[in-house]
């Protein structure tokens, strides 16, 4: 346990479930709705995500291309894995979305600083579209491929550990592993995303608690996580980058070999290459 953080877990807990009641309590002002679950499933997924795009809105400043803010004046976000997801970017990475949800790779894992660590923070996840665009797979690269599709419902991932405090989110990176990507949403733990899009995920630091109930301290993006959605891969070495780091692929890689026949890279309810 830190140092900075009196051991007692009355207080703790009744400071987080205060947080917490702060937090529902300005989504129903403004309209919104919540869930007890991580990313919300539904409801609360759209309107954790209306609210963070409320309060970047109602903000004052409107904060660096770092996504600093006034408030989280000090804060830094550093990418854990930096090396592997540019190995990856290299190649235009692609992600996986199915009915029932699918988990990313590499995963989405960050280190926090500059965070107060008495004062209690909400980390969230979600998925801003980077062009105005589908994408299609020719030639062996990807190419601009006609208008996007309506962007699906906004949805944001609420980081389980949602709200703690800021020495809880410093002692050690915060990893987004049960984040799964779907094209349906229809549960919780799930970002909905349009297949052949191009997406980069995005940090979101709220402050929560004081006065203002609710503070958006700090967006953070990283260019080398940016993937296009697909529902199965489409460029070979992408394929084999995921046998090669992801050590749940080369289990099921061992399994197929065997005479299995499953393949952990298609959604057996989706063509290999979709049009």
């Amino acid at each position: 346990m830190p140092e900075n953080i009196e051991p007692n877990f009355t207080r703790a807990s009744h400071l987080c479930q205060k947080a917490m009641t702060d937090t529902k309590g300005s989504m129903r002002n403004q309209g919104l709705h919540s869930s007890a679950s991580p990313g919300g499933g539904g409801g609360g997924a759209r309107g954790m995500a209306q609210l963070v795009e409320s309060l970047q809105a109602n903000s004052v400043a409107t904060g660096n291309a770092k996504g600093e803010h006034p408030l989280g004046k000090g804060i830094k976000v550093k990418l854990e894995d930096s090396d592997l997801w540019k190995r990856f970017h290299k190649c235009t990475n692609e992600m996986i979305v199915t009915k029932t949800g699918r988990r990313m790779f590499p995963v989405m894992s960050t280190s926090l600083s500059g965070l107060d660590p008495d004062a209690m923070y909400s980390i969230l996840l979600d998925f801003s579209a980077t062009d105005d665009h589908r994408w299609k797979y020719v030639n062996g690269e990807w190419v601009p491929g006609g208008k996007p599709e309506n962007a699906p419902p906004s949805s944001a991932y609420v980081h389980p550990d949602s709200p703690n405090f800021g020495a809880h989110w410093m002692k050690q990176p915060v990893s987004f592993s049960k984040v799964k990507l779907s094209n349906k949403l229809n549960g919780s733990g799930q970002v909905m995303l349009n297949s052949l899009h191009k997406y980069e995920p995005r940090v979101h630091i709220i402050r929560v608690g004081g006065r203002e109930k609710q503070k958006l301290v700090g967006t953070f993006s990283f260019q080398e996580t940016r993937f296009i959605a697909v529902t199965a891969y489409q460029n070979e070495d992408i394929t084999q980058l995921k046998i090669k780091y992801n050590p749940f692929a080369k289990a099921f890689l061992d399994v197929k070999e065997k005479g299995d026949g499953f393949d952990i890279f298609d959604d057996p309810q989706q063509s290999r290459y979709p049009q």
